[in-house]
């Protein structure tokens, strides 16, 4: 799950970036908008990886040398 979550986070990341240098939305582009359900369901879900990761960045602080399973 961990791996997941990063990849999603990863692609939530470069389409921020396109935003900030292109004002371009890839996920509102793809799926009709900002607005659309589709777009909605995919920005949730970007961020309830981001939270997931956020778990994933705690617990390899409390354990520093040890990998975490996916």
């Amino acid at each position: 799950m961990d791996k997941a979550a990063l990849s999603v986070v990863i692609i939530g990341a470069i389409n921020w970036l396109l935003v900030g240098l292109f004002q371009f939305d890839l996920v509102a582009f793809l799926f009709g908008g900002q607005a659309a359900l589709l777009s909605r369901i995919v920005y949730v879900v970007v961020g309830v990886c981001g939270l997931w990761c956020v778990g994933l960045l705690v617990r390899l602080f409390q354990h520093p040398h040890e990998e975490t399973e996916a």
